[in-house]
């Protein structure tokens, strides 16, 4: 790849682009859902959100980049600011029509990523800020795929139910849908609406805008989640959005420092991180202390190696895949460790969204476990290829 198309793969950072999609399905399984056309559309708006965010990022540091890195398309003249900035735009606007058709809670979830690109970008990446309001994209990416599977289809069935919407399946307890969340109003046992809005947005990588991040969404989508499986889906939801947060926050941390070198102290912290996250993978628990379906560890399942296999192996690819380069960058915080060190972190979030699908999947079991990892895992390799051709920074 030479000439323009590579200042564009550049500019867009093509090699971070297959860390996207598993987001989406991550946050589908922790509903109890099965990929259908809702999540499909989170994951295309997902990439084109995230596109958009490399792109305005690059538009807002072009000055920064010029000294720091005079290399990057904007800087070197390959590619005008103009039509950075119009990329940004038209990018965003596909990623907000193609989250439309998934539905309105879907279109409000990515309304509040674009705009927190935007903001951050814009004027909160160099806030102390920054890597708090980058965590919480990643998060939010998640939950847009949890509340697209979780809306209506255009047939008026409940997404991934194959039922109408809003019907009670026999033997269930009476009140709880199975369907759509509109046959909801109220979460069941709370005596209490979920009003509209989002308490976080979405944010995009320091300088070299890398990911996603962290943080909860407790307005109408988020309980539109939650209602369409009880409470205990929503909270699965949530718990892995803050876990691919969590590890977002840690990588994003790292980046701040990644072109002009730093303490040993901030690749170390994320590496405890993994370390954290993958014993809570291990375990089988989710942040709010439960396990992924609700169960004690003994007695789940998951816990008796059903869908432990492909779990563990997804947690271990995760830290396979950055621990080694952030011990070295601990070691030896020099600028190329440091960037090594976040594309590796980078490259990891494909594991972590298989082991979060994985555990998740309504498909009890090995099986069950094994088809949600394995296509996100198949994306790994070629995550890996594609940064030996464009750095993911």
């Amino acid at each position: 790849m030479t000439g323009r198309a590579a200042a564009w793969a550049q500019l867009l950072r093509v090699s971070a682009v297959s860390t996207v999609p598993g987001d989406a399905f991550a946050g589908a399984a922790a509903v109890g859902g099965r990929p259908n056309r809702g999540t499909a559309l989170a994951a295309v708006s997902s990439l084109f959100l995230y596109e958009a965010g490399m792109a305005l990022n690059d538009w807002a540091d072009r000055d920064e980049d010029a000294v720091e890195r005079p290399d990057r398309p904007l800087p070197s003249g390959r590619i005008a600011p103009s039509a950075a900035l119009t990329a940004a735009g038209a990018l965003t606007v596909a990623g907000l029509a193609t989250a439309a058709r998934a539905g309105r809670p879907a279109l409000a979830t990515a309304s509040a990523l674009a705009a927190t690109v935007w903001a951050y970008d814009l004027h909160l990446k160099h806030t102390p800020a920054g890597p708090a309001t980058m965590a919480t994209a990643r998060s939010l990416n998640v939950l847009l795929g949890t509340v697209a599977t979780a809306g209506r289809d255009r047939t008026g069935n409940a997404a991934g139910t194959g039922r109408p919407g809003g019907t009670t399946r026999p033997g269930t307890p009476t009140g709880r849908s199975t369907g759509g969340s509109s046959a909801t109003p109220a979460r069941q046992g709370h005596g209490r609406t979920r009003g509209p809005g989002h308490d976080h947005a979405y944010g995009h990588g320091h300088g070299h805008g890398h990911a996603y991040g962290h943080g909860y969404v407790h307005g109408d989508a988020y309980g539109r989640a939650a209602d369409s499986g009880g409470t205990g889906r929503g909270s699965r939801a949530g718990g892995a959005a803050a876990l691919m947060g969590l590890h977002t926050l840690a990588v994003t941390t790292v980046s701040r420092r990644e072109a002009q070198g730093g303490a040993p102290a901030v690749p170390l912290g994320a590496l405890a991180v993994v370390g954290a996250i993958t014993t809570a993978l291990a375990r089988g628990r989710t942040p709010h202390g439960g396990t992924p379906h609700g169960r004690t560890p003994r007695g789940s399942a998951h816990a008796r190696g059903g869908a432990a296999a492909p779990v563990l192996a997804s947690a271990a690819a995760y830290a396979a895949t950055a621990a080694r380069p952030l011990a070295h960058a601990a070691l030896n915080p020099s600028p190329p460790l440091l960037q090594g060190a976040v594309g590796a972190g980078i490259r990891a979030m494909i594991p972590l969204q298989a082991a979060l699908a994985a555990r998740s999947a309504p498909g009890r079991g090995r099986l069950g476990g094994a088809w949600r990892a394995a296509p996100l895992l198949a994306l790994l390799p070629v995550a890996r290829r594609l940064s030996r051709k464009v750095s993911p920074t």
